[in-house]
């Protein structure tokens, strides 16, 4: 297949499935993974395609936003990894609010039942997972449930977090990057989010290394704001030194 050929062929797939990645295109074209850097660098110069860290979505898709079962089944032993290293980073009898997000889900999945906190969410799957706890005092804050993400958002929502002082909040994102911040797709989601930085006085971000360096429409913060990013061993260590810079201590498992 001629470069010009493959390069139509990712286009096709980046539109049809709004993201492609270098590994699974190099498998799929049995070409390096530097050749298909290379298709995406042409595409992306072309206009077609905008680059991400690890892959491609189609220009324009800013708005890109995979929905809950892509999300839990993508990058699941990274996922498991950063969940378990954050169990560390519980507070002994105090107070947590957990994001929307399948990593902050996995985290209360692994919560030890001899764990006693009190618990706040806005996300349904997190909450279904720990409303059978006997350790933990949830409690769910409520509002308008997009399907996408399961998660309550608006004024609700918004007025509970800015009512409550948490010990840690665990924080998840779409992207982030030392220029970029950290964002998300939705607007309504970034609005709810921003309010749980401002409600936690220690911010931990639960983040693969696959959504570093990307951007998404609603920008939510930065990574001052985040005290801890606990990420996998895909983020390179120059990108590790900039987040650094960006005054964000990095966990790497």
């Amino acid at each position: 297949m001629y470069a010009p050929e493959r390069q139509q062929e990712i286009l096709r797939l980046a539109r049809e499935s709004g993201r492609v990645d270098v590994l699974s295109l190099a498998e799929e074209f049995q070409v390096t993974a530097e050749t298909v850097r290379r298709d995406l660098k042409a595409l992306d110069r072309a206009g077609l395609v905008r680059r991400v860290h690890g892959g491609a979505i189609p220009a324009g898709r800013l708005d890109f936003e995979p929905d809950l079962a892509e999300r839990e089944s993508t990058a699941a032993d990274e996922k498991d990894r950063i969940a378990h290293a954050a169990l560390a980073e519980l507070p002994v009898d105090g107070s947590v609010i957990l994001d929307a997000g399948s990593t902050v889900a996995r985290l209360a999945a692994a919560l030890p039942l001899e764990c006693g906190l009190t618990v706040v969410t806005h996300a349904l799957p997190v909450a279904a997972r720990l409303a059978d706890h006997p350790g933990i005092d949830l409690h769910l804050a409520g509002g308008r449930v997009r399907h996408r993400t399961r998660a309550a958002v608006d004024a609700w929502a918004l007025r509970a977090y800015g009512e409550i002082n948490a010990d840690v909040v665990f924080l998840g994102t779409n992207g982030f990057s030392p220029d970029g911040g950290l964002t998300t797709p939705d607007l309504a989601e970034a609005a709810v989010k921003r309010a749980l930085i401002g409600a936690g006085r220690r911010v931990v971000l639960l983040a693969d290394s696959a959504k570093h360096g990307q951007e998404h429409f609603a920008r939510f913060g930065t990574l001052a704001d985040v005290d801890l990013l606990i990420t996998d061993s895909g983020l390179g260590p120059s990108d590790v030194a900039a987040v650094e810079a960006a005054g964000t201590e990095v966990l790497s498992v």
